[in-house]
């Protein structure tokens, strides 16, 4: 149950980097060497975390415009004692995310190794 809990609070430190796009929180829930990518741009969109987080860094915060936030964790699942995965979901302007996160313990921490995720839009 620990475990549980201990992942769950890493997806909330990054629910809250990506609504406040806040790349202090986001350092905290990544692990420096993470991967982030997607299949849904053309050629295939691939970023370590010292390309990704300028890229947040720079974007407008969901916070700022208000926007309701629409984060979910889905489900969490362990692999061991230092392995996880997740399916959560968020949104960022008329953009849903269904991201999922492969975590690792390392040093006694979680921090999210992998992001691979798909966009939808959303309809009004």
């Amino acid at each position: 149950m620990t475990e549980f809990i201990e992942v769950s609070g890493v997806l909330e430190t990054y629910f809250d980097g990506l609504y406040y796009a806040d790349v202090e929180r986001l350092g905290n829930a990544f692990h420096p060497k993470a991967i982030y990518a997607t299949a849904d741009e053309v050629p295939m969109l691939y970023r370590t975390m010292e390309e990704y987080f300028p890229v947040v860094a720079k974007r407008v915060s969901p916070a700022s415009r208000n926007e309701p936030r629409r984060d979910v964790i889905e489900s969490i699942e362990f692999a061991g004692e230092n392995t996880a995965f997740a399916r959560v979901r968020c949104s960022i302007g008329a953009k849903d995310f269904i991201d999922f996160l492969t975590l690792v313990r390392t040093d006694g921490a979680w921090k999210i190794m992998a992001k691979i995720f798909q966009i939808t839009e959303r309809g009004t």
